[in-house]
């Protein structure tokens, strides 16, 4: 079962970088989700999508996948650019 490596982005509700410097390997969905008919919950039989590891670097997350045997893409995050702003600006 392939698996995608990323490293963990920072949330909606955090201006923070805490947690951003873990990465992760998560799992690809083997099978569409579909409805439960009785509750109408979205569900499936692929557990191992419920599967999340988190590693402390990129290359520990390639080992461990390499060393279980895991197909595993990675997935790099874009570079983080300062937009560099002076208070002036707001009232130009």
């Amino acid at each position: 079962m392939p698996a995608v490596i990323y490293q963990q982005p920072k949330s909606a509700m955090q201006s923070g970088k805490a947690k951003t410097d873990t990465w992760v390997l998560e799992f690809e969905r083997s099978e569409a989700l579909r409805p439960d008919p009785l509750m109408g919950w979205a569900g499936s039989g692929d557990t191992q999508a419920q599967v999340r590891l988190n590693f402390p670097t990129k290359d520990a997350a390639k080992a461990y996948a390499e060393k279980y045997g895991i197909p595993a893409r990675v997935h790099q995050t874009p570079p983080k650019r300062l937009k560099l702003q002076a208070y002036a600006d707001n009232f130009k």
